[in-house]
């Protein structure tokens, strides 16, 4: 966790269920919203993680296995020529977990695929779902993972959410967290609610943060 984090947390989502994986080759390498509004992603993280769905706002349209991996091909197909063209190696891997197509990419050298807190990985998540878009002509979920950052992410926010939610009881005043895009504040939701307390986000982007709210 970086230290701007670790400043703030001040002392600090499961994935869906039935995941079932599709393919691993080599590479030469929301749904219903928080009550504030707040895409309730999954993994948003992606933003899921993730930034925000394209279907924002909209009833979340089911989608057979076929047509997810469908989407996790053309996902694998057009990181696979990015990883060519900016001569990085590493392997991808392709499941669908739950509703959606996830896409991952593994290897040694891919720091800068992430970014300083996921910013390259989201915006290559969203011209991955672009281009799956242009190929399919429907929207996606499809998320993209580089090196596990998703996975490690997904630990550090729940347990940053658990931290806020156990000082906002111990002294009864409001948490304001540091600004996140809307798979990490799902992430913090989440770990607040199953701590029993709730929270919100407030804030335009992109500094829109999470506000744990005390009992009452």
């Amino acid at each position: 966790m970086s230290q701007q984090e670790d400043a703030v947390v001040e002392g600090a989502s499961a994935d869906d269920e039935g995941t079932a994986s599709v393919a691993s080759r080599p590479a030469e390498d929301r749904g219903p919203e928080h009550a504030d509004g707040e895409p309730r992603d999954e993994l948003t993280d992606g933003g899921d993680g993730d930034t925000a769905e394209p279907d924002e706002g909209a009833a979340p349209v089911r989608v057979s296995v076929a047509d997810l991996e469908l989407e996790g091909e053309i996902a694998a197909d057009y990181i696979e020529g990015l990883l060519d063209v900016a001569d990085l190696d590493g392997d991808i891997d392709m499941d669908v977990e739950g509703d959606r197509a996830v896409v991952s990419v593994v290897g040694a050298t891919l720091s800068e695929l992430v970014g300083r807190r996921g910013e390259v990985l989201e915006a290559l998540q969203e011209l991955t779902r672009l281009a799956v878009h242009q190929q399919t002509g429907n929207r996606t979920r499809m998320m993209l993972d580089v090196g596990g950052y998703r996975q490690r992410r997904r630990a550090e926010l729940a347990e940053a959410g658990q931290d806020a939610a156990e000082e906002v009881r111990r002294t009864g005043q409001p948490k304001k967290l540091w600004p996140m895009n809307p798979f990490e504040r799902k992430i913090v939701h989440d770990a607040v609610a199953a701590a029993g307390l709730r929270s919100e986000s407030e804030g335009e982007e992109p500094e829109r943060r999470v506000v744990v709210l005390p009992v009452g």
